[in-house]
């Protein structure tokens, strides 16, 4: 069985959701839908931090050690002395790591994000009214 609690606007909302968690209810049953985002109720929720970025960080590591390391392979696999310039000059090849740095930072974004909240499940999507305007709170009971 859920609790459900609707307010109208976000002073309101906060009040209640703090009230709920003074009350003792666990952070871990409340689930809270607003149509704006609301820091405070990340606060009062003591929601930790998101994991996403290190997807992006390993991601985009990832990408700066292949942009390197593809060029540098390339370089030593296929020699074209020229001039007597250095096989192996970096200003060329931080153009192939920065765009892979980018690129694959990018895509682990994406991948982590959907890892991390899953596909919505269309049987939790709610009335209008409770997903439009409303701020609200859903309590989910203990068994």
């Amino acid at each position: 069985m859920t609790q459900k609690y609707l307010c109208d606007d976000k002073t309101e909302f906060l009040a209640k959701l703090k009230e709920l968690v003074d009350d003792g209810v666990p952070t871990s049953s409340i689930e809270v839908r607003t149509p704006v985002p609301v820091h405070e109720a990340f606060h009062i929720l003591r929601t930790p931090p998101s994991p996403l970025g290190w997807f992006t960080g390993t991601g985009a590591v990832l990408g700066a050690a292949m942009g390197f390391g593809l060029t540098t392979y390339a370089v030593l696999a296929w020699p074209l002395i020229t001039s007597g310039k250095p096989l192996i000059s970096l200003p060329p090849f931080m153009i192939i790591a920065f765009e892979l740095t980018i690129l694959l930072g990018a895509v682990a974004s994406i991948l982590g994000f959907f890892h991390l909240n899953r596909f919505p499940d269309i049987r939790s999507i709610l009335a209008p009214e409770e997903t439009g305007n409303a701020y609200a709170i859903f309590v989910k009971e203990q068994a």
